[in-house]
């Protein structure tokens, strides 16, 4: 079972976690189970977990250490067995002491730790990744995978990725939207993926370079990407700008 800490506003959070008893609060209507219960015996994922509240790492500390909670609204403790797995980007040694995160928590947490290098420090990783990426999103948008060019890997690899998985994978999604060819090469890559050399085959290129013709369809991708780009990726300004909609853009 995981959770997402910081998706969920605090109060919410704590019912997710140890679920309520019917009447607990307002919209408490019945009787609902949290995650500590769907997970015992198993596994609860907590990503995350520096965004959590105080209040709540001390409730998170009690279960740890005593392996019981109340509900929300509850009297009686509830007995669980349930392995915890946190996950965060986050400094949590610098949050302890800066007095933003538990000291005490810290430690109960940090019994066996992973450390996830940079996706800059493992390139190795990422034609794997694009690749899961383009077949999961290519799925979800109904249409067939596309290559991977050598030369759009080879980016790929040389960009540090400040964003780490996330800003491959919003980077992958972006492509396979605006783009409608079977094959992802380096001029469909964002611009701060490819660097300077993206105006020299892209958006900032003469669209009419002398004794050069270019396809209609060319022309028409160079100025949808300028728009996008005039426009900070907003598709219904872009759209608007170039007088068609944003369905016809898309």
């Amino acid at each position: 079972v995981d959770l997402n800490c910081c998706a969920i506003p605090e109060q919410l959070l704590e019912s997710m976690l140890f679920g309520h008893e019917k009447g607990a609060f307002t919209d408490a209507k019945q009787f609902r189970k949290g995650l500590f219960d769907l997970a015992d015996g198993g596994t609860l994922l907590l990503d995350e977990i520096g965004e959590m509240t105080p209040q709540l790492q001390a409730k998170l500390l009690r279960v740890l250490e005593s392996r019981t909670f109340r509900r929300v609204g509850g009297h009686d403790d509830v007995v669980v067995d349930v392995r915890v797995v946190a996950a965060t980007h986050r400094d949590l040694r610098k949050m302890v002491a800066e007095g933003r995160f538990r000291e005490d928590l810290y430690f109960r947490l940090n019994v066996v730790a992973v450390e996830m290098p940079p996706l800059r420090d493992r390139s190795e990783d990422i034609e794997a990744l694009a690749a899961h990426f383009i077949s999961r999103i290519a799925g979800e948008l109904g249409r067939p995978p596309a290559r991977l060019h050598p030369e759009a890997l080879a980016a790929l690899r040389a960009y540090a990725w400040p964003g780490n998985v996330r800003e491959l994978k919003n980077a992958i999604e972006r492509v396979l939207i605006l783009e409608a060819d079977d094959e992802i090469r380096r001029e469909h890559l964002p611009a701060e993926v490819v660097g300077p050399a993206r105006a020299e085959a892209g958006a900032g290129a003469d669209p009419f370079p002398a004794g050069v013709v270019r396809r209609l369809e060319e022309i028409e991708r160079l100025a949808i990407l300028h728009a996008l780009g005039v426009c900070d990726g907003n598709k219904t300004r872009a759209a608007e700008a170039l007088g068609i909609s944003r369905q016809t853009l898309r």
